[in-house]
């Protein structure tokens, strides 16, 4: 008796399960391991603005918080000095939102601590890995393999 073949689709849905959960499970244990003292919508806030200043309206679509929460937590975060709002120079109405050289201290301090949890447990005995380094560089490479292929343009958007 011949059992016909899964197809890809099927195969992809099985490897998949449980992704959300356990990517959710790690970005929480990563975050506590960070200590990073302010909650995960500035700490969001505090990343997107990592790499440029952003619009608010940028930071809600790349953090997935609405508009007036992004205002709040810029204020918040404004007034800890880890982040500037300047008032846009081509379009006053619109606010440009920068990281400060505090908030960027901040986040490399946090992402110390979440290095060094990560190091420790792939170095502990219970659970060791043969070269933590790549175990490390193959996670973030399958992220980053999936998050291209979510943000791929599909077909229609190429021709």
């Amino acid at each position: 008796m011949h059992s016909s073949p899964v197809p890809e689709e099927q195969r992809v849905l099985d490897a998949a399960r449980g992704l959300l959960r356990d990517i959710g499970r790690l970005s929480y244990d990563l975050y506590r391991a960070g200590e990073f003292g302010l909650s995960r919508s500035h700490t969001s806030v505090l990343d997107a603005l990592e790499t440029r200043s952003r619009r608010v309206t940028e930071l809600a679509a790349f953090t997935g918080l609405t508009q007036p929460r992004v205002t709040v937590v810029l204020q918040e975060l404004a007034e800890r000095g880890l982040a500037e709002r300047v008032r846009c120079a081509t379009d006053r109405r619109a606010v440009d939102a920068s990281i400060t050289p505090a908030g960027r201290q901040y986040l490399e301090d946090a992402r110390r601590r979440m290095a060094a949890a990560i190091h420790s447990g792939l170095t502990s005995p219970a659970t060791p890995a043969e070269d933590p380094e790549r175990t490390v560089a193959s996670a973030r490479e399958a992220v980053r393999t999936l998050l291209d292929a979510l943000h791929a343009p599909t077909e229609a958007e190429v021709s």
